[in-house]
């Protein structure tokens, strides 16, 4: 059965340092990011920033980098979630800088947009419970994270994400950037863009082309910026 309901949840900008990612996200989009937390699963920590969409309402921006003070709780051979233990990513962003790298989507039904996409062959990860701590009370939520990391599809492909009864958009300040559009672009544009209309993700752009992500952003006095993330092959 498919998950009906699907929404754009955050983006994930990664960098080397998450000190980094604030200085990027000040020169770049002009804001400095909210208060964020630490993942003790995975040993990341991060910054947020609220984003302005009427279709995907607690849309918001993710700053994420590994914090050299802490050890995942996650024992190894298992991975960092999005690829933050992957070598040629992390040279990537020591030589880049932050960068667009990832996108999740919330899901009211996570069990069931994973069985959807497993019966399609695409095995997104098992579902784990995950939670932070918060001045109001611990986050919880379920996710999607494969053993070894991988974001698939260049990133294109969305972490599915179900949260508890708090969502961290609801203590965020009043956006004051917009998000217009996610457009995806990979040279299986086809499979990944059946995939997303599988679980109820209808009106994000998928295009034929090398794998990278695009997001239209604005601030209210309508200066447009443009994330744009391109995988190298």
């Amino acid at each position: 059965m498919n998950a009906p309901g699907a929404r754009i949840d955050h983006l994930v900008v990664a960098a080397a340092s998450l000190a980094e990612g604030v200085a990027w996200c000040e020169a770049t989009l002009g804001l400095t990011p909210g208060s964020g937390g630490a993942h003790a699963l995975f040993g990341t920590h991060n910054r947020l920033l609220r984003l302005h969409s009427t279709a995907h309402p607690q849309a918001y921006l993710e700053i994420i980098a590994i914090d050299p003070a802490a050890t995942p709780t996650r024992p190894p051979p298992l991975r960092r979630w999005f690829d933050l233990d992957d070598s040629a990513l992390r040279q990537r962003l020591q030589q880049q800088g932050p960068q667009l790298v990832h996108w999740v989507a919330s899901v009211p039904d996570i069990e069931a947009a994973c069985t959807t996409w497993q019966a399609m062959g695409i095995e997104r990860g098992p579902v784990i419970e995950a939670s932070r701590p918060t001045p109001q009370g611990l986050l919880r939520w379920q996710i999607t994270v494969r053993d070894d990391g991988q974001r698939l599809f260049g990133g294109c492909l969305p972490t599915l994400i179900e949260w508890g009864p708090v969502h961290p958009a609801d203590h965020m300040p009043a956006p004051a950037l917009s998000l217009h559009s996610l457009t995806l672009s990979h040279p299986q544009g086809s499979p990944l863009g059946k995939a997303l209309h599988a679980i109820g993700l209808t009106d994000v752009a998928v295009q034929v082309g090398p794998a990278g992500l695009h997001a239209d952003l604005s601030h209210p006095a309508d200066t447009a910026t443009v994330l744009h993330s391109q995988e190298i092959p």
